[in-house]
C-alpha cells in the first residue's frame, strides 16, 4: 500500500516555480519544452471554448452549460495521462477531458442545445457522453474496467466526479466493488469545493483521498491547479491499473471559478473574498509564469496560441447556431443499443398521432388510460 500523503503532490508553485519532488517528477520527466507548451495550449483552448459555451447559453443559443472556468489543469493533466484505449467515464463538466481525447469542437454542445440525446459518439473516442444522473458513473466504469480484466485487455478505465458525488452511494458501491475484485479503474476525483451551495466540508470532515485507504487501494491527493503534478499522478495510477494493480484514488484540490451551471447563481452562497484567492491560483496563469521563468515563451507562439483557441471557439459557436432541429422520430434513435419491442411500438404510436391517422396499433379497450 502507497504511503499516505502528508500533503498535496505539488510539482508547480503557483508563482511558477517548479517544485523539488524527484519521486513525482520522475514520472513527467518526459516532458520536454514543446510537450508543456502543448499542455498549456490546451489548457488555454478549453478555457476559451468554456467561456464561448457560457456565452452562448447567456445568449439563449443553449440551454444549459456546466463551466469548467478554474478546473482546466485537472482535466488536461489527467486526459493526457490516459492511452487511446483506455476508456473514459464522465460526469457533466469534462468538456476539456472531451477536447484532448479528439471530440471535434462542433459536437460539444450538441446535448445542450437540446437536439439530441448525445454530443458525442462513445465509441469513436472511448469517452462517454456528458452523465447527469451524479455518481452512477462510477459504477459504470468499475463494471467497464472488471469486463476488460475478464476479457484480459490491459486497459484502464478512469471515472470523473466531483467532491459531491462522494457522497452517493453509487461511488461507495463502485469503490468496494473495485478493491474487491481488482477491477482496473482510476477514481478522479475533481474537488472543487464546492457542489452547487454546499462546501466540501459537509460531504467529508477528512481529506476525501483518505477514504481509498478503508477501501484497500492507494489514494493521493494533488494540487489540481498543477498541470504536471496532475499528469504524474494520474499516469501512476493509469500504470497501477494497466499492470493488474488495481484501483486507485485521486483527489486533485481545485476550485469551481464561475457557477455549478449556468442556472446557477453562486454569489448567494460564496464570498468573493474566496473566489479572489483561488484566481491567484489560477491554473493557465502557473504555467505561463514557468514557461516565462524556463525562457519557453515568445510572442509569435503566444500570438498563435490565442489565435488556435479563437479559432476553435468560432467553430463551436457557428457550428451551435446552425444546428438543426431534430426530426419529431429521431427522438427514438440510440435509445436502446437493439432493436426493443416496447419502444418499436411507441415509434409506430407516435407516428400515427403525428400523421393524424390512428392505426390499430392505437385502439384500446373503453376507458384504458393512455
Amino acid at each position: 500500500m502507497a504511503e499516505k500523503p502528508a500533503y498535496p503532490v505539488q510539482l508547480i508553485q503557483p508563482d511558477g516555480r517548479r517544485v523539488l519532488d524527484r519521486k513525482h517528477a520522475a514520472l513527467v520527466a518526459d516532458v520536454g519544452p514543446d510537450q508543456l507548451r502543448a499542455l498549456y495550449e490546451d489548457m488555454v483552448v478549453t478555457r476559451r471554448i468554456d467561456v464561448e459555451a457560457t456565452a452562448l447559453q447567456r445568449q439563449g443559443q443553449l440551454g444549459l452549460w456546466p463551466p469548467l472556468l478554474g478546473q482546466e489543469a485537472a482535466q488536461v493533466g489527467s486526459a493526457r495521462a490516459l492511452h487511446p484505449d483506455d476508456y473514459v467515464f464522465c460526469s457533466y463538466r469534462e468538456a476539456a477531458v472531451a477536447y484532448c481525447r479528439g471530440v471535434s469542437p462542433a459536437d460539444l454542445t450538441r446535448l445542450w442545445r437540446g437536439v439530441a440525446h448525445y454530443c458525442w459518439d462513445p465509441g469513436a473516442v472511448n469517452m462517454t457522453n456528458p452523465n447527469i444522473v451524479v455518481g452512477s458513473q462510477g459504477l459504470h466504469a468499475t463494471g467497464y474496467a472488471y469486463a476488460a480484466h475478464l476479457d484480459d485487455a490491459e486497459i484502464a478505465t478512469i471515472a470523473y466526479f466531483g467532491d459531491g458525488a462522494t457522497s452517493q452511494g453509487d461511488i461507495a458501491e463502485a469503490l468496494g466493488f473495485a478493491a474487491s475484485w481488482s477491477a482496473p479503474v482510476v477514481f478522479f476525483c475533481q474537488n472543487n469545493h464546492w457542489a452547487i451551495s454546499a462546501p466540501v466540508r459537509v460531504q467529508s470532515a477528512t481529506p476525501i483521498a483518505l477514504r481509498a485507504y478503508g477501501y484497500g487501494m492507494p489514494g493521493v491527493q494533488v494540487d489540481g491547479n498543477d498541470v504536471l503534478a496532475v499528469l504524474a499522478v494520474t499516469r501512476q495510477a493509469v500504470a497501477r491499473a494497466r499492470s493488474g494493480g488495481g484501483p486507485s484514488f485521486i483527489e486533485a484540490l481545485t476550485y469551481r471559478m464561475g457557477p455549478h451551471t449556468t442556472a446557477d447563481d453562486p454569489t448567494r452562497y460564496r464570498s468573493a473574498a474566496e473566489t479572489e484567492e483561488w484566481k491567484r491560483r489560477d491554473p493557465i496563469d502557473r504555467v505561463h509564469r514557468l514557461l516565462e521563468r524556463e525562457g519557453l515563451l515568445d510572442e509569435d507562439w503566444e500570438r498563435r496560441v490565442a489565435a488556435h483557441a479563437d479559432d476553435v471557439a468560432r467553430q463551436v459557436r457557428s457550428a451551435t447556431i446552425e444546428m438543426p432541429d431534430p426530426g419529431p422520430m429521431e427522438l427514438f434513435d440510440h435509445v436502446y443499443a437493439t432493436a426493443h419491442p416496447l419502444l418499436d411500438q411507441q415509434r409506430r404510436e407516435y407516428a400515427e398521432y403525428l400523421t393524424g391517422d390512428p392505426g390499430p396499433s392505437s385502439a384500446r379497450p373503453e376507458g384504458a388510460r393512455p
